[in-house]
């Protein structure tokens, strides 16, 4: 007999003690663990976002890099970069375009700080190839203007011996580079 009141007391000891654990202590602890993940969570997305901020930093180094001269008799200033030339050249036959002409626009804007370079442009494409091709500009690391597009898209032209095919039209338009000038202090 009184084996078994000690084994009902160990039981009563250790319902007591399992009771208490499962009503008092257990609830504190997945609270806990979800306070910690919020912070986490906060956490995350204040890294996130200085991670963002820094890579939008270097591309806005890279765009002053890529557009800033020293003084207006360096080769990025001038009316009729040759780099910038060969780089819409490039950029043209890559897509397979007709270049029909590339000429730089001797009105260039100048003031002390920056210059403004036109370029006019001729083409013979497809509307897919003249988006393309505006999308390869827009990407570009310089900083470039579309000013003005015209298309030329009359049917006399289509099929004869010589001329253009029926799905090509000729796009003239004009953009504009900007090459901000370093100040001396």
């Amino acid at each position: 007999m009184k084996k078994l009141i000690y084994l009902v007391l160990i039981l009563l000891v250790a319902g007591l003690g399992l009771l208490y654990y499962y009503r008092i202590e257990y609830p504190k602890l997945p609270d806990l663990v979800d306070e910690l993940d919020r912070r986490i969570e906060a956490r995350n997305e204040k890294l996130i976002s200085a991670e963002i901020i820094a890579s939008e930093l270097d591309l806005v180094s890279d765009l002053i890099d890529h557009n800033l001269a020293i003084s207006r008799q360096d080769s990025l200033a001038q009316g009729a970069s040759l780099d910038f030339l060969e780089y819409m050249t490039g950029l043209i036959q890559d897509r397979s375009i007709v270049l029909v002409s590339l000429e730089p626009d001797m009105r260039s804007a100048s003031r002390h700080d920056y210059v403004r370079a036109s370029y006019d442009i001729v083409v013979e494409c497809t509307y897919t190839e003249f988006g393309e091709l505006l999308n390869d500009i827009e990407k570009s690391n310089r900083l470039i203007t579309m000013e003005e597009f015209k298309m030329d898209n009359q049917i006399g032209n289509v099929g004869r011996r010589g001329q253009r095919a029926w799905d090509s039209h000729s796009f003239v338009f004009t953009i504009s580079t900007l090459t901000l000038i370093k100040q001396s202090s």
